[in-house]
């Protein structure tokens, strides 16, 4: 599912809401998660999982069209973690 489905589904889901309106909430949504992550590292949302960042070393890589030797620096990278309910859900336990 992309984004412009996610907010077709809620607008379908609810009529008394206009599309603009369900585009703000999601964006809001989606920002606030993006801001919290960025200060602190960590979003949970129960039911649903954990939003978490994790730190990568930095390492040496290699471009891979030329081939050449790349030094990537150290960074953090979103991780997301499934709660108990959505694992068992994907599962088909519930």
């Amino acid at each position: 599912m992309i984004r412009s489905e996610l907010v077709q589904r809620l607008t379908d889901d609810n009529p008394d809401l206009t599309p603009r309106e369900i585009e703000a909430i999601v964006s809001t949504f989606f920002n606030e998660i993006s801001a919290r992550l960025a200060a602190d590292g960590r979003v949970e949302l129960r039911g649903f999982g954990a939003f978490s960042t994790r730190a990568r070393d930095a390492r040496t890589g290699r471009n891979p069209r030329t081939g050449e030797v790349v030094d990537v620096s150290a960074k953090r990278v979103p991780y997301f973690k499934p709660g108990k309910e959505m694992r068992a859900r994907l599962n088909c336990e519930a």
